[in-house]
């Protein structure tokens, strides 16, 4: 059993068994970039992903398919970089953050009005209604921003009340109204 083992775990080179690794995390992120941009109406970009992601996976996936019977640790080895490439490739995407959101909070008349002018001084959008809850009159907010500084707005509606309630949902078609790069409020 423990020749076995040996053999098992020795038949490949640990150089080659890294490079199958990586290269397929690389080809797994590019996938997930790929499908997040097409999805985004970034369709040139994901085309030449996807010309390079079929490109590693045609190298990488020969190279394990031959001999695989005697060398099962290469196919063992192109799954761990296909799980370790799906989480790497959802950390870049949550990175990047990709896309637009609609985010609406629920707050009190005095602290909307806040919130508003908080947010409007650092170039975001925001829309006010009035509204009414159980007990008392609302303020919902309407806020339109790129995906990549939503956390910095929830942290200042945070910072301002505590007790707002705050949703965000993605946007895949918007036209007109205004929109910031949010760069003013990064800074």
């Amino acid at each position: 059993m423990g020749q076995f083992l040996k053999d098992f775990f020795t038949v490949e080179s640990v150089w080659m068994l890294v490079l199958i690794f990586f290269s397929r995390i690389v080809e797994v992120s590019m996938g997930t970039l790929r499908i997040i941009l097409i999805s985004k109406g970034n369709r040139k970009v994901g085309v030449i992903l996807a010309f390079f992601e079929v490109l590693i996976w045609v190298f990488v996936a020969s190279r394990v398919i031959e001999g695989i019977t005697e060398e099962p640790l290469k196919g063992i080895i192109y799954s761990l970089g296909f799980a370790s490439g799906v989480f790497v490739g959802s950390l870049l995407e949550k990175k990047i953050a990709f896309g637009k959101v609609l985010i609406q909070a629920i707050t009190s008349e005095e602290n909307g009005i806040i919130i508003a002018n908080a947010l409007r001084s650092q170039g975001v959008g925001v829309t006010s209604i009035n509204g009414k809850g159980k007990d008392s009159c609302r303020s919902v907010l309407m806020i339109y921003s790129n995906r990549k500084v939503q956390n910095l707005i929830f942290d200042k509606i945070n910072e301002i009340d505590p007790k707002a309630m705050v949703v965000s949902n993605e946007i895949s078609n918007l036209q007109g109204g205004y929109i910031t790069g949010g760069r003013r409020f990064i800074k």
